[in-house]
């Protein structure tokens, strides 16, 4: 499989290990100078971003990928997401790749739906 293929996947792998809680296979995904960065949060590393980002109950219907461009070793995506108590909004981040890991995630909020 090409990289951009492998990334492709990597990427809605990450979304679906995010939607299922398994902290286990996002932290496998992550380099160990894994970066984060929101509105909210500006450059935590790996440690901070699971606790502070990863839900302590499950939050999240869905989570649906709108759109996901691949560029060498950068992502676009943008998704829907769907909480449990039916709120939704839309999201668009950037994802930055070192090897086949992902090495930093940048969020920009959207709006609610």
């Amino acid at each position: 499989m090409n990289d951009m293929r492998t990334r492709q996947q990597t990427v809605r792998d990450l979304y679906a290990a995010y939607l299922d809680d398994r902290k286990d296979i996002v932290g496998a995904m992550l380099t160990e100078d894994f970066t984060f960065s929101s509105p909210r949060d500006d450059h935590i590393d790996r440690a901070e971003y699971f606790e502070r980002c990863w839900p302590k109950q499950p939050l999240f219907r869905r989570i649906d990928i709108e759109f996901l461009a691949i560029d060498g070793n950068e992502a676009a995506v943008r998704y829907r997401a769907e909480k449990l108590d039916g709120a939704s909004f839309g999201n668009m981040e950037s994802l930055r790749f070192r090897g086949g890991k992902i090495a930093s995630v940048e969020v920009y909020f959207g709006r609610d739906l």
